[in-house]
């Protein structure tokens, strides 16, 4: 599939082409051309998207990592950042946007004119100036693992056992066990 396919294969995923889209789409590009690889069919790659923004449905059609499968890890740091690794041999590349790249020239500009003068922009510059592409250390998450499926004493729902919290010698899920589940996370 040629890369404008791909573009309107990833289009019509998100439902809309923004900036964001266009930068999770280029840094995928970028990471899978850096590691040599294509599209995963399975697990053979992992992802870690620095952001919950629109770039993440990118990642997902053109590097084949979900979350669903566990090779797509969501560290929502608030960064235009994602990094893409491959099982095989531990490499791991890290594609972040340039804070320059964000030219905050069209801030006054009204919303929707703003984000066509930034798509515009986006898919004009080249790589280098859009990116810093590095090479990162450290190791890859494991293999998603499949967890047991434990009965919430409150609610009776099933719930992955990792995500458990015992209240009074009970399972109990995070919802049911309340706000101060997020103490223990």
């Amino acid at each position: 599939m040629d890369e404008k396919q791909l573009l309107e294969k990833t289009i019509a995923f998100h439902g809309h082409f923004c900036p964001g889209l266009t930068i999770g789409f280029r840094a995928a590009l970028i990471g899978l051309r850096e590691l040599g690889v294509q599209r995963a069919q399975d697990e053979e790659l992992v992802a870690i998207a620095e952001t919950d923004a629109c770039g993440v449905d990118a990642i997902q059609v053109l590097t084949g990592c979900t979350m669903g499968k566990g090779n797509l890890i969501l560290r929502d740091w608030g960064k235009q950042v994602f990094s893409l690794g491959r099982r095989s041999d531990g490499r791991m590349v890290r594609v972040a946007l340039r804070y320059e790249a964000l030219n905050n020239q069209d801030r006054d500009l009204p919303d929707a004119e703003r984000r066509a003068a930034m798509l515009e922009r986006m898919q004009q510059m080249s790589d280098e100036e859009l990116f810093d592409v590095r090479w990162v250390e450290g190791p890859l998450p494991e293999r998603a693992r499949i967890m047991h499926t434990i009965q919430c004493s409150q609610c009776k729902e099933g719930v992955m056992e990792a995500r458990v919290r015992l209240r009074d010698g009970q399972p109990v899920c995070p919802q049911c066990y309340g706000p101060d589940y997020t103490r223990f996370c």
